[in-house]
């Protein structure tokens, strides 16, 4: 798990957060892989941006209302695989853990690109 900086992005990469994940929250770009989106969206968890949370989310499977817990301190995050999710996929899973205080959530989540833009469709949590 990479260390995080005060600049670095929530998401685990050493990038800062503007240059990161900040660039798909603002709208300035999409996320161009299904773990980018992941990524992105593990951020927003951690900044509560519950916007960019159901706008990244399937027409299908999106909820109403999301409200995000401001108790949730989240700690880390860990890709642990990827099935497709590239630029010549449809579809794609990533297979991660993310360690809050008092714990961690291990899942691995589909995603489908609807208008050419990936979004999150459900997840299935993994002892």
């Amino acid at each position: 798990m990479a260390v995080m900086t005060m600049r670095s992005c929530p998401c685990g990469l050493p990038e800062a957060y503007e240059n990161c994940c900040g660039r798909f929250h603002s709208g300035a770009a999409p996320a161009p892989t299904a773990e980018a989106l992941m990524r992105s969206r593990y951020s927003a968890f951690v900044r509560r941006d519950a916007g960019y949370l159901l706008r990244t989310w399937h027409p299908r499977t999106r909820p109403a209302r999301l409200e995000v817990d401001p108790g949730m301190r989240w700690t880390g995050l860990e890709v642990l695989g990827t099935t497709g999710g590239t630029a010549f996929h449809a579809t794609g899973t990533v297979t991660f853990r993310a360690s809050y205080r008092g714990g961690s959530l291990h899942e691995r989540s589909r995603f489908e690109r609807v208008d050419g833009a990936w979004v999150y469709v459900d997840g299935e949590f993994l002892d």
